[in-house]
């Protein structure tokens, strides 16, 4: 099973890194090149325990659909979202948070099984595995633009 791990630093409060992580809002934002539109469950606002966001995306000229649910979650600290129906045979994408002084370690860890078996195996190495580390490489970036500026404020609607 492929394995991406990244760490993002971020000049900010943990609070704030922690909810941008989880808002759907900020997800659209941050996957743009795929359209990605979130179509049922928790369609907006910040994803919390046991909730659900069906997500609409192209990917390599395919429309998708993808529902996630988080079946993890340790307000400032932790949270998972696992596919329940989608093109992979499943996924698990796990959220970390660190507060040190006036930075936050972020640490993603996510695990994949495509289907169809050696082909599916072949696909990772050679395209899927570098393609989803570069969707998450974006989704951080974007994550620290936010934290790290006042647009913050624009998402999650707070002083």
């Amino acid at each position: 099973m492929p394995k991406i791990k990244l760490t993002t630093e971020i000049n900010s409060k943990i609070d704030i890194c922690f909810d941008l992580a989880r808002s759907i809002d900020l997800h659209k934002i941050s996957t743009k090149k795929t359209n990605e539109e979130a179509i049922a469950g928790k369609t907006s606002g910040l994803i919390a325990l046991n909730e659900f966001v069906t997500w609409e995306a192209t990917h390599f000229g395919i429309k998708q659909k993808l529902t996630t649910k988080i079946t993890a979650f340790e307000r400032l600290y932790y949270f998972v979202d696992e596919q329940l129906n989608g093109i992979f045979k499943s996924f698990r994408h796990e959220h970390k948070f660190e507060q040190f002084n006036d930075k936050v370690i972020m640490k993603d860890i996510f695990e994949f099984k495509s289907p169809a078996g050696i082909l599916g195996r072949l696909f990772n190495k050679l395209v899927l595995t570098n393609y989803l580390q570069n969707l998450l490489i974006e989704r951080n970036k974007i994550i620290k633009e936010f934290a790290e500026t006042d647009k913050w404020k624009l998402i999650l609607n707070r002083e």
